[in-house]
């Protein structure tokens, strides 16, 4: 059988067995064992199975704990780090779904591109001492071979369509920006995109169900009207302003200071590798098993914050309202890859973040775009990562090493055919994958649904992306944190949840 070059690309294939480590692309024995980098949810999937696990007495006692080690769960445990916490995460690093990589020194994205400047998270990163740059470059798109910069804004009239369709674009453009999209909220969460699209080319709705699914989870018929008419305001608004920014190695870099942060003073209150199994409230308190090293073990808290996924939480916390867990159970989450492909030779530097409709990936972004420009810096490797969104049905591709590489593979096939120069090798592939990560925003998340997820219970109270909205990210988990610890610190303080939650 002949071989080529592709043959022996480094394929990094890593996760719940074993270190991760660069494996052949496609000549991996069968009884290679090699992990899928990314969630460690063997546990989790006998919680959602119903396993009985042993409770054993309470060997300790805190003021708060709290579950799930992301941005949510740091900033929470940052906010109450003078009082007796304890924070746990199931996996073996800190971060959550937005995490910082490096490869031979140059960091890069496993989950969130950029932040807002001048928002809490951008202001709370600030605080950390982490540097905030700039993108300065709206969005681009790469379509029949041709890539145009700002596609919905000074790019529309060459966007690689035909003539008809550009103008089409550009009437819905118009047509959406005359919406006061802030009075009327309630009224567009509630309608889906395709409310707004009747009428339209279908090259404007499969626009939207590329664009979508990378960033709130969801295409067109799934999507909250409010959440791309808001969008829209931003990206092709008169008065438009590019307020982006990300951090040196990625938005996961906030993660990773959050964490440096925390360990220098407070490592004995941090446990990782630990799963939490129940969160149970008693008559003076709450009892938190989690199992660590194999083994159970019962902690007790006056409060305890939930910052985890609320399709566990609702597994995990006993005794939860009937009425919260019917809301979590309307809230769906996607599956997502995020590969990212390592050149050691400039491949595309064109833009920051760039759209490729009908493709395996929806977008990619460059990840040293920030910093390519400080006097002295020359790019040594071109690291290019592809937000790979994947349908709900398509999740047990995550669950095998051959499904994730297949998913890889496609990514970098059809990367490939871009364009004349993206039709390279790359020396390595970095497959991150997740499960659960991102919740859809599906028409009334926002205004119904979320409202009634997040309300506290008498000594526990709810924080995660999933608990703000209207779409999954950062600042949103760090929102939740603030909410969730204003609530817990009134728990503490003898007030009931209710008037904690009424009063936040």
């Amino acid at each position: 059988m002949s071989t080529n070059r592709r043959d022996f690309i480094r394929f990094v294939v890593a996760g719940a067995v074993a270190a991760g480590c660069p494996i052949p692309l496609r000549a991996v024995p069968a009884e290679a064992k090699t992990e899928v980098d990314g969630e460690h949810n063997e546990i989790c999937h006998q919680v959602r199975d119903g396993h009985a696990f042993a409770k054993p007495a309470s060997s300790a006692k805190y003021d708060v704990v709290i579950v799930g080690g992301g941005v949510s769960g740091m900033t929470a445990a940052y906010l109450l780090r003078d009082k007796n916490f304890l924070l746990l995460e199931k996996e073996p690093h800190w971060g959550g779904n937005s995490y910082m990589e490096e490869y031979n020194g140059v960091g890069y994205a496993t989950g969130g591109a950029f932040l807002e400047l001048g928002e809490r998270a951008s202001e709370f990163s600030k605080s950390l001492g982490l540097e905030q740059l700039p993108i300065e470059n709206w969005d681009g798109m790469i379509l029949n071979g041709k890539f145009v910069a700002d596609c919905w804004g000074d790019g529309i009239d060459k966007i690689p369509y035909s003539a008809s369709v550009r103008e089409s674009f550009k009437k819905w453009r118009e047509e959406i920006l005359k919406i006061d999209v802030l009075s009327r909220a309630a009224e567009l969460d509630a309608l889906p995109l395709t409310h707004f699209t009747k009428g339209y080319p279908q090259e404007l709705t499969e626009w939207w169900d590329n664009y979508g699914p990378s960033n709130w989870g969801a295409k067109s018929a799934e999507t909250s009207a409010l959440i791309v008419l808001y969008e829209m305001q931003q990206i092709a608004g008169k008065t438009r302003k590019d307020r982006r920014c990300t951090l040196p190695g990625g938005i996961g870099a906030l993660n990773r200071r959050l964490s440096e942060v925390l360990t220098e003073k407070h490592k004995e209150h941090m446990q990782l590798s630990a799963t939490t199994v129940a969160v149970a409230q008693k008559k003076d308190g709450v009892d938190v098993t989690y199992i660590v090293n194999g083994e159970p073990k019962t902690v007790s808290a006056k409060a305890v914050i939930m910052a985890t996924p609320k399709f566990i939480t609702a597994r995990l916390v006993e005794s939860m309202p009937a009425a919260q867990k019917a809301a979590i159970a309307k809230m769906h989450y996607v599956p997502y890859c995020v590969v990212n492909l390592m050149y050691d030779k400039p491949v595309f530097n064109s833009g920051y973040d760039t759209w490729c409709p009908g493709n395996r990936f929806t977008d990619f972004i460059v990840a040293d775009w920030t910093v390519r420009n400080q006097p002295g810096y020359k790019q040594k490797y071109n690291i290019i990562t592809c937000y790979t969104p994947l349908e709900e049905e398509e999740r047990v591709l995550l669950l095998t090493e051959d499904g994730a590489k297949s998913v890889a593979e496609d990514v970098l096939r059809d990367f490939k055919k871009l364009l004349p120069e993206t039709n390279a090798d790359p020396l390595e592939v970095h497959i991150y994958r997740r499960g659960h990560p991102m919740y859809k925003s599906l028409p009334g998340n926002f205004t119904k649904v979320q409202p009634q997820v997040r309300i506290p219970m008498e000594r526990i109270a709810f924080a995660n992306t999933d608990s703000e909205g209207p779409v999954s990210a950062t600042g949103e988990g760090i929102k939740a944190a603030h909410r969730a610890v204003n609530e817990v610190n009134k728990m503490l303080a003898g007030i009931s949840a209710k008037s904690a939650s009424a009063n936040g």
